[in-house]
């Protein structure tokens, strides 16, 4: 059952579970959490009420989680994307932040920024937390997973490389897609054979299996809970494989008019055209 996170015609928010053409209004409901973080809170989704049925064609998608608390991103998760970066191997995940304020959904926007040009693609699996918790264990981690959605962590590389933190090249604004619906585990099953696949114009850019991970999920819940608390509905965005544009002969950087897609198998496809920063913003 993915659930997903919209604004109704009249400009309300709103989240319900999605059936192919057709959205549950779980908002709808009397008493009903005010949001999808507040419903997973309350957990488990699979209590929610359905609500009205309304066309998925009359609403417009937000990201999946429109207010996380934390949005926590693993850089260099994938043995190929090391190599091509030239990273020394590590015993811990390199952990970033990204902001709030920074996510669209899927069928929004990616903005070019006026200040670069060096806008790149990295298609990831997002999961969202479902039990918070501090230090929790390896072998109790998956257990605290909601579920997963789909990850485009554009980063503008330039800015990402005026120091060796990364935080000012990936929190553009309009540069975190995440969507299109949140997959729960139970749905989503094992997903260690299951390719995340980046297209942009069609053409395969990124593809690697999620079993390929240098540190997997368990792992990277267990450290990042080891030194902050997670919240129900904080995202972490998993890494993305190797094939980025910047490590590519000439370089590959989206430019206004592309199309990029992630796509991960049970979890989704989220689609996102590619914009230059309006002056006059």
């Amino acid at each position: 059952m993915p659930y997903v996170s919209f604004r109704r015609v009249d400009g309300t928010t709103s989240y319900g579970r999605i059936d192919h053409a057709t959205i549950h209004d779980a908002g709808a409901v009397a008493g009903a959490p005010v949001d999808l973080k507040a419903a997973i809170a309350a957990g488990p989704l699979s209590a929610l009420a359905d609500g009205p049925a309304i066309a998925a064609a009359d609403v417009l998608l937000l990201p999946v989680i429109p207010n996380p608390g934390k949005i926590l991103c693993v850089g260099h998760n994938y043995e190929s994307h090391r190599v091509e970066t030239g990273r020394a191997k590590v015993d811990n995940p390199s952990i970033f932040t990204r902001f709030a304020d920074t996510l669209i959904a899927d069928g929004q926007p990616i903005v070019r920024p006026l200040v670069s040009g060096h806008l790149d693609f990295e298609g990831e699996l997002a999961i969202v937390i479902g039990r918070g918790g501090r230090a929790i264990a390896e072998q109790d981690a998956m257990a605290h997973v909601a579920g997963y959605a789909c990850f485009n962590d554009a980063s503008i590389r330039d800015w990402q490389w005026h120091t060796s933190q990364f935080i000012p090249g990936k929190n553009f604004p309009g540069t975190g897609a995440f969507g299109p619906q949140l997959v729960t585990p139970q749905e989503a099953g094992d997903l260690s054979g299951v390719h995340v696949t980046t297209r942009l114009n069609g053409e395969i850019v990124q593809d690697q299996p999620i079993g390929d991970m240098v540190f997997p999920i368990a792992k990277i819940i267990a450290y990042v809970s080891a030194f902050t608390p997670l919240s129900p509905g904080d995202v972490i965005a998993t890494g993305t494989p190797g094939g980025v544009g910047a490590k590519r002969t000439p370089p590959l950087w989206m430019k206004a008019g592309d199309r990029v897609e992630v796509a991960i198998g049970p979890v989704g496809t989220l689609t996102n055209h590619v914009v230059d920063e309006d002056v006059a913003h």
